[in-house]
């Protein structure tokens, strides 16, 4: 595998068995890109990781960053484990199973599994390469969010789950409760275990702002299920506790494909329950601004795609708004 610079252009040129070209940016991202890492350990790879990412971010839908980051960091430690220095032996299935349970020890379970994703896609890529063969087309879902339940079907839903015996019943809470009062993501929720949750002396419930990165507040109407299940379950993780993994592919969706509720309610979703939430925060008219930072969102403005769910200000309500008080 070789890399070409064409110096009228500016652009990189990674030939594995045909030539694949990249945009300007592109290529000075690559040509450019140096981790904050010792020369003696980054020089001997860096070549080869400029290659294999060269050759690889074309048929792939990952930005080129993280490619770089994720190959990279995987080169580095596999050069120190004294593999050859062969992108081929760096991306094979058992070197990057390796690599995520040794070289990413220093992090958390979902970083490994993402950069473990990046490097196997990235491994894909450089397949079709390989063979000459086109890239595959790059498929992407709607970025609409998914509708929220309505107030009746949610609170039909967890009578239904209350209902379920054993950890079923604790599994389905507990999913509620993090997802339509917490707003949750389904990658927190697996991750959220009872220690996580700190109950105040008024009776908040507040999630652990250093596992989610935000401060969020449980809705009230959710709180002494949350103090419920987080004291059930202690230290251990409150959905699904009894999983040997922190995460998997399906460990969500399973749950719901596996518990059907009956009359024509619809199954549960993390994802339609966040949405709940998130709408239910708009209907009260709480400030965007603390909507977003709540969601976990950069701006207000990911929330535009919520609002066809949320009427519209009475016109009473409006005039109250502007009118404003008396200084």
């Amino acid at each position: 595998m070789n890399v070409f610079l064409d110096h009228w252009t500016g652009r990189l040129s990674s030939r594995f068995r045909w030539c694949v070209h990249l945009s300007p940016d592109v290529s000075r991202r690559i040509r450019d890109y140096k981790p904050c890492l010792p020369h003696r350990v980054w020089d001997p790879v860096a070549d080869l990781v400029r290659a294999t990412v060269a050759a690889a971010a074309p048929a792939t839908s990952y930005e080129v960053k993280h490619l770089l980051h994720a190959v990279g960091r995987l080169a580095v430690w596999a050069d120190g484990s004294g593999l050859p220095r062969d992108p081929a032996v760096w991306l094979r299935t058992e070197t990057i199973d390796r690599f995520v349970l040794s070289g990413c020890a220093d992090k958390e379970g979902s970083t490994a599994q993402t950069y473990a994703t990046w490097l196997r896609r990235t491994r894909e890529a450089l397949v079709w390469v390989e063979r000459g063969e086109a890239p595959h087309v790059r498929l992407s879902s709607s970025r609409d969010p998914h509708p929220p339940y309505e107030r009746g079907e949610l609170a039909r839903l967890r009578a239904w789950a209350d209902a379920l015996p054993g950890q079923a019943r604790r599994d389905g809470l507990a999913m509620m409760a993090l997802g339509a009062g917490c707003g949750c993501t389904p990658g927190e929720l697996t991750r959220m275990r009872g220690s996580h949750i700190r109950f105040t002396h008024s009776g908040k419930a507040v999630l652990d702002k250093e596992l989610i990165g935000r401060r969020v507040v449980c809705r009230m109407a959710w709180e002494d299920v949350l103090a419920d299940l987080a004291h059930t379950a202690d230290t251990a993780y409150l959905f699904r506790p009894r999983r040997k993994v922190e995460a998997s592919k399906n460990l969500v969706s399973s749950w719901p494909a596996r518990h059907r509720p009956s009359g024509g309610l619809p199954r549960l979703s993390a994802r339609r329950l966040r949405s709940t939430w998130i709408v239910e925060l708009l209907r009260e008219r709480i400030d965007p601004a603390v909507v977003a930072m709540a969601a976990g969102m950069k701006s207000p403005a990911g929330l535009a795609a919520y609002h066809r769910w949320v009427p519209p200000i009475r016109d009473e309500e409006v005039d109250r708004l502007l009118r404003g008080r008396r200084q």
